[in-house]
């Protein structure tokens, strides 16, 4: 009897596990405006309690250090589409995606300014990923740390 009901829980927990989806991260190369070089980190992961995709992202320019955090909303009618808020509100982007690659739009806060941006998919090692992924989880704790 208490054989058969490990191996029941047993296997549910593999049917549980199994449907869990992996997150799935995604480096970007490209240009903003044409010429001002950048590079996005993308993470993705289900949610567990609407089964929606969660966007965890940063980018920087590559010609300075620093990190800017992403909060990404993904359009519901159109899944190509989002929209990227620069963590306080210092630009936003509106970028269409395809199979390997983001295009659209950088705007600035008061909307005067509006810069074209194209962005590739990178290959990334294990190692390259695992250092990204630190690296986005010190900027998230740098600005949401009370």
């Amino acid at each position: 009897m208490k054989k058969a009901l490990l191996s029941i829980l047993f296997c549910l927990f593999i049917i549980i596990s199994s449907n869990a989806q992996a997150s799935k991260s995604n480096l970007y190369k490209g240009t903003i405006d044409g010429k001002i070089a950048v590079t996005f980190f993308i993470k993705t992961e289900e949610n567990p309690c609407t089964a929606d995709l969660l966007y965890t992202s940063m980018y920087r320019y590559d010609k300075s250090g620093g990190w800017i955090q992403l909060d990404i909303t993904q359009n519901t009618k159109n899944e190509n589409q989002f929209v990227l808020v620069e963590h306080g509100f210092s630009g936003v982007m509106i970028l269409k995606k395809d199979e390997t690659s983001f295009s659209g739009l950088w705007i600035s806060p008061d909307s005067k300014k509006q810069l074209k941006v194209e962005l590739k998919e990178a290959k990334m090692t294990k190692k390259e990923t695992e250092s990204y992924e630190a690296k986005m989880e010190k900027v998230n704790y740098e600005n949401n740390d009370c």
